[in-house]
């Protein structure tokens, strides 16, 4: 009789203590998962964040590149553009050979008006031979519809699948024409305070998917945002501002300012 009670009593123990292991290993899933989804909150946060970040900084560099007058990009070219592509901070390195890396934000001309900004990276060869490293704002302006077909094929090769050339710069390249003959894509860059043109060729430009998501919060091709065909997402008002306040520019001072009539004869 008292070993069937130990018996019992052992039985009761060893249920309890299997309940007590049952719940704490209950309560440790559920705070894993607690844990887990505030860290994807967290993380997804940190990467919105990031594209607000970018965007909001290819506006800034626009407007700090077009309030130098005699040094910006000619009015006239911007007026042109058919797609206006801005990489803030793109990381340039070299120990005996090139390489450079960024990412950036594009946009192109709609029956509409501009399109939401298209999240993209760029990676590139060398740009002569240097030791050490340095973090360049990039600009490009897309001039034609073959240059534009290429950037909507969201992966194309600068001076391959489409032309290119380091950008005229100023009032002297306001006068030029040599651009129009020759490039689908005009490249610019500004690194200390200089802005110049410069030659990207052999520089490979893809869609940032990554990006992509966070920005619009699915997976959008890159052809669908550069044709107008989704509503720019929030945060991305400062950098089509900056771009249609400049591609526009030139077209309003000439509405403004118009030819003075021929005096007549007497």
């Amino acid at each position: 009789m008292n070993n069937l009670c130990s018996v019992n009593r052992f039985l009761a123990v060893l249920s309890t203590g299997a309940l007590i292991l049952a719940s704490i290993g209950i309560a440790a899933a559920q705070s894993s998962n607690t844990n887990d989804e505030n860290t994807s909150a967290t993380a997804g946060t940190k990467n919105e964040s990031d594209i607000e970040k970018r965007i909001k900084s290819a506006a800034e560099v626009l407007n700090e590149v077009m309030a130098q007058k005699d040094k910006a990009i000619p009015d006239k070219i911007m007026t042109d553009a058919d797609c206006v592509a801005v990489v803030p901070s793109m990381v340039k390195i070299a120990i005996g050979f090139g390489g450079s890396h960024g990412k950036g934000v594009a946009t192109c001309r709609t029956a509409n008006g501009w399109s939401a900004p298209a999240p993209f990276t760029i990676t590139g060869g060398s740009w002569g031979l240097q030791i050490g490293g340095q973090a360049v704002d990039l600009v490009m302006l897309v001039m034609n519809k073959k240059g534009m077909d290429a950037l909507l094929s969201s992966k194309f090769k600068i001076g391959a699948d489409a032309s290119a050339a380091a950008g005229p710069v100023g009032r002297q390249g306001e006068a030029s024409t040599d651009w129009k003959m020759k490039s689908e894509v005009l490249t610019y860059s500004r690194a200390r305070g200089v802005f110049a043109g410069i030659d990207l060729s052999g520089a490979k430009i893809s869609q940032d998917a990554d990006e992509t998501r966070i920005l619009f919060g699915k997976m959008v091709p890159f052809a669908t945002i550069l044709s107008g065909k989704v509503a720019p997402p929030s945060g991305s008002e400062p950098f089509l501002a900056a771009v249609r306040k400049y591609a526009t520019q030139a077209r309003e001072q000439g509405e403004l300012n118009p030819p003075a009539s021929p005096a007549r004869s007497k």
